[in-house]
């Protein structure tokens, strides 16, 4: 961290039964690991080790020495509980969708 000006970020995660999404004011320069670390997030998920998992802003993986910016949403990236072709393949399976209409031919 380089200066004394502050910057605004959010940071967001789910688990299997609930999210967050905290907003935070960081110094200038900080990196994403030390934005992690200034969050609350392993006291409201403390069965996570948030330094295993993997990071993004908006959507693009990120290192956690990236430094962030103002408006960024850094999100944490939990392991899938199944591969999402796999879940599609065995409701085909059973002749259901995952809630996607289907197009009328």
């Amino acid at each position: 961290m380089t200066s004394g000006a502050l910057i605004s970020i959010e940071i967001v995660f789910a688990d299997a039964t609930k999210q967050e999404l905290l907003k935070l004011n960081v110094p200038v320069g900080t990196t994403v690991a030390e934005a992690i670390s200034f969050s609350l997030l392993a006291e409201l998920f403390p069965e996570q080790d948030f330094n295993k998992l993997p990071t993004g802003i908006w959507g693009k993986p990120v290192a956690r020495q990236r430094r962030v910016a103002e408006g960024d949403r850094i999100e944490l990236y939990r392991p899938l509980a199944i591969d999402p072709r796999q879940a599609r393949r065995s409701l085909a399976a059973e002749g259901k969708s995952m809630g996607m209409p289907r197009r009328s031919r």
